[in-house]
Formats: structure tokens, C-alpha cells, sequence
């Protein structure tokens, strides 16, 4: 029964230090020397800890890693501010034309211009789509 003590120990121990490396390896460890306090509690053998302890040492490495690091490096997938107007559909105000312009976006009025000289102006009422936010200018094209 001592070396379930020794396991729980070094196991929240890793954990902890978890806190502070951020790497999802330490836990994956620490989880797994856990694993090993309950080996050792169930059956006494050291052998049996340390299998148990490198079998879910192995496993939670490879397979559960992974797939936390993909989960929170990726984020939650929902684009918030500026980013989140880009793509989205506005009406024109005022006419909008390569150097001014406004567009009602997201139920505010923007100042805006088109996306190229080339472009005729584009007269009020029409739908624009936003390509990109310049400052506090939103940079729109008509809608096809």
C-alpha cells in the first residue's frame, strides 16, 4: 500500500506542474501514475504498477494529447469581431464608390468603399458583401 501513496503523490505532483508547462504532457503522466495507485492498490505488485503505469502512460500520450491540443488550439470556430464581419452581407446607405460611401452592416451605418476603382458606383439599396475591414472603413463589393 505504500507505493499507492508514492503513485498518488508523484501523479498530482505532475499535475500541478501541468499548471505551469501548458504542454498536455505532464497531466497525461500524471493521469497515468494514478492509474498506477490504483494498480497497486488492487493487486500490491510493483511490476503490475509500473506496466499499468506505462501501458496508460503510452496510450494517453498518443491518442488523448492529440486530440486535446486539437481542441484547444483550434478555439471555439466562432469568429468574433472584425473578423466576424468579413464575408457578411451589408445594404448601402449612401452611394458607395472607390473613396466613400456608407452600408448598413450588422445594424450599424459603416463608412465604406468599394473594392476597386474599376467598379462603378454602387447606388443605395443594393446588397454589397464585406471583403475586408480597413480601419473603421468597411471595404465592400456588390453582390452578384
Amino acid at each position: 500500500m505504500a507505493w499507492a501513496l508514492v503513485w498518488l503523490i508523484v501523479g498530482i505532483a505532475l499535475m500541478i506542474a501541468e499548471v505551469l508547462s501548458g504542454d498536455f504532457v505532464l497531466i497525461m503522466l500524471g493521469i497515468a501514475a494514478l492509474f498506477g495507485a490504483g494498480a497497486d492498490a488492487l493487486t500490491g505488485n510493483l511490476l503490475i504498477d509500473v506496466v499499468v503505469f506505462a501501458v496508460t502512460s503510452v496510450g494517453m500520450l498518443a491518442l488523448v494529447r492529440p486530440a486535446l491540443k486539437r481542441r484547444f488550439l483550434a478555439g471555439s470556430g466562432h469568429r468574433t469581431g472584425i473578423d466576424a464581419l468579413i464575408g457578411a452581407r451589408a445594404v448601402v446607405v449612401s452611394t458607395v464608390d472607390f473613396e466613400t460611401g456608407q452600408v448598413k452592416l450588422a445594424g450599424d451605418v459603416w463608412s465604406a468603399r468599394s473594392i476597386s476603382e474599376q467598379h462603378e458606383p454602387i447606388a443605395p439599396g443594393t446588397a454589397v458583401t464585406v471583403v475586408e475591414i480597413a480601419g473603421a472603413t468597411a471595404v465592400v463589393s456588390a453582390e452578384l
